[in-house]
C-alpha cells in the first residue's frame, strides 16, 4: 500500500450560524445557492468542523481503494478540530486539498457526513450540522467530530506504522448521526 495522504480543507474558524447564514423567513442558502455562487462566508460555513477530511488517507496502488486512519495531519489542532494554520495550510503541507465546488464533486475520500458533499449531491445538510442547530457542540455530540478519536498526527508516527491505524469510521455515517436526540 502506498502512502497517500489526502486531506481536504475549507475552514479555519466556523461563522457563527446568525441570520446572514440562516435566514428563518427563506429557505436556507445552501438549498438554493448552487456551490459555485456561494460567497466566500457561506461557502466556510458548509464546513462543520469534524475534522474528517484532515485525517490521512492511504491509497491501496492495486485496487485504488481509500482506507482513512485515525493519524491527522500535521497541522490539526485535536482539541479544537481546526487547521492550527489555515492561512498556510496548502503552502505548509503541499498535499493538503483546498476544497472547490468541482473538487468537492470529484474527490470520493470526502466523508458521507461533509457538508459540502451533502450540498454537491442535492442533499439536506442533518441536525447535527451547525448551520441547522446553531452550535457547533451537536457535531461532537452526534458522533461525527474526530475529537478524542484520533491517535496522533502525522508527523509523531513512523511510516511503517500507519498502515496499523486504518479505521472505518472516518468514512462511515456515525449510527447517532442519524437520528436527533
Amino acid at each position: 500500500m502506498t502512502r497517500t495522504t489526502r486531506r481536504a480543507t475549507a475552514a479555519g474558524k466556523l461563522p457563527p450560524a446568525d441570520a446572514a447564514l440562516r435566514e428563518p423567513a427563506s429557505r436556507p442558502f445552501w438549498r438554493d445557492t448552487p456551490l459555485e455562487a456561494m460567497d466566500r462566508a457561506q461557502w466556510e460555513s458548509l464546513c462543520d468542523g469534524c475534522g474528517r477530511c484532515c485525517l490521512v488517507k492511504l491509497e491501496d496502488e492495486d485496487t485504488g481503494r481509500i482506507h482513512a486512519t485515525d493519524i491527522a495531519c500535521r497541522l490539526f489542532d485535536a482539541a479544537t478540530c481546526r487547521c492550527a494554520d489555515y492561512e498556510n495550510r496548502t503552502t505548509v503541507v503541499p498535499d493538503c486539498v483546498g476544497l472547490t465546488p468541482e473538487a468537492v464533486r470529484t474527490l470520493t475520500w470526502l466523508p458521507p457526513t461533509c457538508g459540502y458533499r451533502l450540498v454537491a449531491e442535492g442533499r439536506d445538510l442533518p441536525w447535527w450540522h451547525p448551520l441547522v442547530s446553531g452550535t457547533p457542540e451537536t457535531v461532537e455530540q452526534a458522533g461525527v467530530s474526530v475529537k478524542g478519536k484520533v491517535h496522533c498526527r502525522e508527523d509523531e508516527i513512523a511510516l511503517e506504522d500507519v498502515v496499523d491505524r486504518i479505521r472505518p469510521w472516518p468514512l462511515a455515517w456515525p449510527k447517532k448521526a442519524g437520528r436527533k436526540p
